[in-house]
């Protein structure tokens, strides 16, 4: 797939991962659509990025918000072939604590959005790319998904989070081979620590200590290599069924 025939959907668009991605996406000619919640910021984006960039208000969590979004992009574009999954919230907790046990409301919001809100984008886009031409390959499309490093090194306070991201990465084989019969590729790419608004929002001598951490390079990642990862996976047709640690060699401590 050459990436300026892309026609993508970015969850998570309007900043951080999404936002990168959105970016390289619009500087190599491709179509994209930023879905999200955050409309001042979504719409200020692709109206900086131009008209192959667009913006649609849609809750990944409600089957009807996502289905008409992908209604919506796929007419715009005539059609759809990519979707990239970096939506997600993070709110921390322990399961136990001072103020008793860890809120179920809270622990069930962070695996509404992180995976069911994924698993929804992954289904409906999946169901649009059916209708695609395929290539020399059979290939119809790509979805990819963010995982996290905290799926496999999860930290003290990080129960809903690592559980939804794990989540994340156990539907990746699974998926992958049911769509492998209509040349749809899945896989999920695991960050570590990354210059996001979550962390970039820290005190700086926060954020340099959790540079440190990283054996190589000695910094958090950029945003931007999430993205070109995500190019790569677009243009290279045997990556499949894979998580993908992008995370300078990290493994995070118990906290």
């Amino acid at each position: 797939m050459k990436i300026e025939e892309c026609k993508a959907i970015v969850t998570g668009g309007p900043s951080g991962l999404g936002e990168a991605c959105v970016r390289s996406l619009a500087a190599s000619g491709a179509d994209a659509a930023i879905l999200d919640m955050a409309v001042e910021r979504g719409q200020m984006l692709a109206s900086s990025l131009g008209g192959k960039v667009i913006f649609l208000q849609a809750d990944v969590c409600s089957e009807e918000s996502v289905q008409a979004a992908i209604d919506k992009a796929a007419d715009t574009f005539g059609g759809l072939n990519v979707a990239i999954n970096c939506a997600g919230v993070a709110d921390p907790g322990k399961v136990l604590s001072r103020k008793g046990p860890l809120s179920l409301a809270l622990f069930n919001k962070v695996i509404q959005i992180n995976l069911v809100g994924t698993f929804n984008v992954l289904r409906l886009a999946a169901e649009k790319m059916l209708a695609n031409t395929p290539s020399e390959d059979g290939e119809k499309g790509v979805v990819i998904n963010t995982a996290s490093i905290a799926a496999f090194d999860g930290q003290i306070g990080q129960a809903a989070y690592s559980s939804s991201k794990a989540g994340i990465v156990g539907m990746t084989l699974p998926v992958a081979r049911e769509f492998a019969d209509h040349g749809i590729r899945v896989l999920a790419i695991a960050p570590g620590i990354f210059s996001t608004p979550m962390i970039t929002s820290m005190p700086q001598e926060v954020q340099d200590s959790l540079g440190k951490m990283i054996p190589f390079p000695k910094r958090l990642g950029k945003p931007e290599e999430y993205a070109a990862l995500v190019r790569h996976i677009i243009e290279n047709p045997m990556l499949n069924g894979e998580v993908i640690r992008l995370d300078g060699a990290v493994r995070m401590a118990a906290k």
